[in-house]
């Protein structure tokens, strides 16, 4: 049998986002009046404000010389860049309780509509599903309304009008929004003139009017307008396409010098990028900083723990020795994290097997380090595709595979190499090794094997050209040993390089 439900919309309205965009990653500032300034200079004007500028006076299209004459409300530009990131962080936000998910146009706002029908069994009634999106939209850093109806129209303006939560009962969506402003259908300035003139100012006293008559002086429009207000329009669902980035972003106002400073803002943007790669049982593989500099200069560094993680405190260790490290060569004019998510693995430790070292203790260690000797100088060596002895390069160290660590090798002769190489003084009988002195033994040659003749890089000062033998010898105190020497023709110097086990 088949289970059918009644539809079901949840509505959020996120009033004065361009300023909510700024202050969700500004604890300093969310107690204090704030305006944004939007357009050029010198003709900005404020496009959005927050409550507490509000009930200091400020009004939306205020001057920037009006604005300042009220002295104490702090006044920054709009960033469309903080916009975009925190629309995407609330969409985010949102999915989670739905994956049908509208989004809604309205000036100096964000608004979704969600389809959540048949959703009861699994979230709750419509007032606990109120409650739990309107807490995690507070958690992410938003204030906004959450409405729930069984028709699209009626949440969506019960949303943008009535404040807080709101349920609208069934077959009482006409009396639900009989009080909110004819404004919110956002008519046409001459048919708003129209409804003025007769004295209609709100969707109940539109929704008493005839609908022939109404029909016969306004056009077939004045019938959706009807059927909004007493609220039975119809309405085809459209979701959007969800793409998960952990992505935060904030522009200053002032240019950030100080290192203190800029931790304080990256600590809160990396307890957003972790809460919400935790929501998905994620963590976070990396982490890139992208900064904007004065002179139009750039910076950009990549933090790679070893393995994933949640630990946000751990997080801003990396990125404070990071940008010690590597400090940024002008004052920062905008901070961006971008996060790769990944699963943190799991360690099944032994009973008696003795307890690794904390993974996070090693990557501080190693940023430690790389401050101290440099990036070149800290990591896992990497053979290069060389003929050249001892030819390798420095990689970034990474935890192998556990199932690399498992592979049975064959049991071989190992080569002890020694750096540096001991200098030899050396007799040859026939160009063959008969004995050498490396100082403190001598040897005399039992077995020589070779010679094996290398060169390359002929056309650089890296360049090499050496003669290798493999020989067996017995020292001054009876020692018989196996060893491998060379002759480098480019210094033309005899040495010892290294011992077989």
């Amino acid at each position: 049998m088949t289970y059918q439900s009644n539809p079901l919309y949840a509505a959020i309205h996120a009033a004065e986002f361009p300023a909510q965009a700024i202050l969700r990653l500004r604890s300093d500032l969310q107690a204090q009046p704030v305006a944004i300034l939007g357009g050029i200079a010198p003709q900005e004007r404020v496009c959005s404000l927050n409550l507490h500028a509000k009930q200091l006076g400020a009004a939306i299209g205020m001057t920037r010389l009006e604005i300042e004459e009220l002295n104490v409300i702090c006044v920054l530009a709009r960033s469309l860049d903080s916009e975009f990131a925190a629309h995407s962080v609330l969409l985010e936000c949102v999915s989670t309780f739905s994956p049908r998910v509208e989004e809604t146009i309205a000036t100096n706002t964000c608004g979704f509509v969600l389809d959540i029908s048949g959703s009861e069994r699994l979230l709750g009634p419509p007032e606990a599903i109120a409650r739990s999106l309107h807490s995690a939209i507070a958690s992410a850093g938003f204030r906004a309304s959450v409405s729930i109806s069984h028709n699209f129209h009626v949440a969506r303006i019960c949303a943008a009008f009535m404040p807080g939560i709101n349920i609208v009962p069934t077959e009482q969506e006409a009396h639900a929004i009989a009080s909110i402003p004819i404004a919110s259908l956002q008519l046409d300035q001459l048919h708003e003139e129209t409804f003025v003139l007769w004295g209609i100012r709100t969707l109940g006293e539109l929704a008493e009017l005839p609908e022939e008559e109404l029909i016969s002086r306004l056009g077939q429009q004045a019938k959706l307008w009807l059927k909004l207000s007493r609220g039975k329009a119809e309405h085809t669902f459209l979701p959007i396409d969800t793409k998960f980035e952990l992505k935060e972003h904030i522009e200053f106002e002032t240019h950030v010098e100080q290192l203190d400073s800029l931790l304080f803002i990256g600590a809160n943007m990396i307890n957003n990028l972790v809460s919400r790669a935790m929501s998905r049982a994620l963590s976070l593989a990396n982490l890139t900083v992208y900064m904007s500099l004065e002179k139009q200069l750039s910076y950009e560094r990549i933090i790679r723990p070893a393995i994933p993680t949640s630990d946000r405190k751990f997080l801003l260790k990396l990125l404070q020795l990071e940008i010690a490290a590597h400090p940024p060569q002008a004052a920062i004019t905008s901070l961006t994290l971008i996060a790769e998510a990944g699963q943190q693995s799991k360690v099944q430790l032994g009973l008696f097997a003795p307890q690794t070292p904390e993974t996070s203790r090693l990557d501080v260690a190693l940023s430690r380090l790389k401050a101290l000797v440099g990036d070149e100088r800290v990591g896992s060596p990497v053979l290069r595709d060389s003929h050249h002895s001892g030819s390798f390069d420095i990689d970034n160290f990474a935890i192998p595979n556990q199932s690399v660590l498992r592979i049975n090798i064959a049991a071989c002769i190992s080569l002890r190499r020694i750096r540096p190489p001991h200098p030899l003084r050396i007799q040859l009988n026939f160009k063959k090794p008969s004995s050498f002195r490396d100082g403190a033994y001598h040897y005399k040659v039992q077995a020589a094997y070779g010679p094996w003749q290398s060169s390359g890089c002929w056309w650089s000062v890296d360049m090499w050209n050496t003669e290798e033998w493999d020989v067996k010898a017995i020292n001054n105190l009876g020692e018989v040993v196996g060893c491998l020497i060379i002759h480098d023709y480019v210094k033309d110097k005899w040495m010892l390089e290294a011992f077989y086990d």
